[in-house]
């Protein structure tokens, strides 16, 4: 393995970091857009599944066109950059709550050419490594998603405007460091083009849609926990003064970072396959006993949560290892791609699903679907403990 600059992998994942502030920008600041636009409790599982949305068609069209084979990926994750931190803007200029769902879909479209091309600018400098550079990169996405809600818990006397244009600004600067710090890597790779009759031979392989399975069962959970921690932490603490929920959403979420290396630095003795069971397990374990905490004194309902923020995305970065491992060689790029999309597109169902529960269901049930995915996905995971 040739010796590469020791600044490379700390700007990649920096740079991914601020870029991901985009995600939940928009969450961060939903009592005030409650406000502006008269919204429902619910509105906020639109808010996000317009930026899923918009991250599945980028995601497409990136990978349809090889946008970043056919030019450098750190251009690429510059210009998408800027492009999601003036889309992110469009929260403050926006008249109407159409407007700003557009303004969201557009933020998740450029947000494509932000998280997976990191993780390809980070495999063209990491060869027989690469697996621990991709536990860093999950991990700087979770706190890059939970950046919002810190900027918003320090700073609860500030306009939500500020917050934004904060966002827009260290999303800007990421691609700035990603262009003028990080070169293109001596292991960077030009992909095939996309083949999107992948779909039926790639699920063909056994052992591939195992772990796909497993990772759609994870996805089932994630990004619809992640968008509801907000108000289930509103819910919980109606009778508890002192309480600053976008802090503690922070913690709740950026505790993920925590799972994805210590999970990373697990697999390399257990294997990723036993360690994303593991973690998917546990989560699903919390889900199952969330409405027991719902009443709990608040240091243990944040213990509780804080653990499952853990567990909930540690097992990101073993799906990916996964995925990569078991698909077709020759489709293996279009095998991640289609992967992907269907995993996003199952965190839209889940987040709609939660949506429409809070007008009729009792907050201390509402994230209690979503032991679903787990208990599917450890059922689809047995080949994978099979054939060893």
């Amino acid at each position: 393995m040739m010796d590469r600059p020791k600044h490379i992998l700390p700007v990649i994942v920096a740079s991914q970091l601020m870029g991901t502030s985009l995600w939940f920008s928009g969450n961060a600041i939903l009592e005030p857009l409650q406000e502006n636009f008269a919204l429902s409790t619910g509105a906020v599982g639109t808010i996000t599944s317009s930026v899923q949305l918009g991250f599945i068609g980028g995601t497409l069209l990136f990978a349809f066109f090889t946008l970043a084979d056919k030019f450098s990926p750190r251009i690429v994750f510059f210009i998408c950059s800027v492009c999601g931190a003036l889309a992110n803007l469009g929260i403050y200029f926006s008249d109407s709550f159409s407007s700003l769902l557009v303004y969201r879909c557009l933020t998740g479209f450029f947000l494509a050419g932000v998280y997976p091309v990191g993780m390809k600018i980070a495999a063209g400098w990491h060869d027989r490594d690469l697996g621990k550079a991709i536990g860093f990169l999950v991990g700087a996405l979770v706190i890059g998603t939970a950046l919002p809600h810190l900027l918003k818990g320090l700073g609860q006397q500030l306009p939500w405007q500020m917050v934004i244009f904060t966002v827009s600004g260290v999303a800007t600067l990421g691609g700035l460091l990603m262009l003028a710090l990080v070169p293109d890597g001596p292991y960077l790779s030009t992909n095939s083009r996309f083949h999107p009759g992948a779909l039926i031979k790639i699920f063909r392989s056994r052992l591939f849609r195992a772990s796909a399975f497993g990772y759609f069962g994870h996805m089932w959970e994630l990004y619809a926990l992640w968008a509801f921690i907000p108000l289930v932490l509103q819910e919980a603490s109606q009778d508890t003064s002192g309480l600053n929920i976008p802090l503690g959403s922070f913690c709740i979420i950026a505790a993920g970072s925590i799972g994805c290396v210590g999970g990373g630095l697990a697999s390399l003795k257990l294997g990723s396959a036993k360690v994303a069971a593991v973690q998917l397990s546990a989560s699903g374990i919390c889900c199952l006993l969330s409405p027991l905490f719902f009443f709990a004194p608040l240091p243990v309902l944040l213990l509780f949560l804080i653990f499952w923020g853990i567990v909930v995305v540690g097992d990101s970065p073993q799906f990916s290892t996964l995925n990569a491992q078991y698909a077709p060689k020759e489709l293996i790029g279009s095998a991640l791609t289609i992967a992907n999309c269907i995993g996003f597109a199952i965190t839209i169902a889940s987040i709609q699903l939660l949506s429409g529960l809070t007008s009729w269901l009792s907050p201390q049930y509402w994230l209690l679907p979503l032991g679903l995915g787990p208990i599917l996905g450890l059922i689809f995971m047995r080949p994978l403990f099979q054939s060893r």
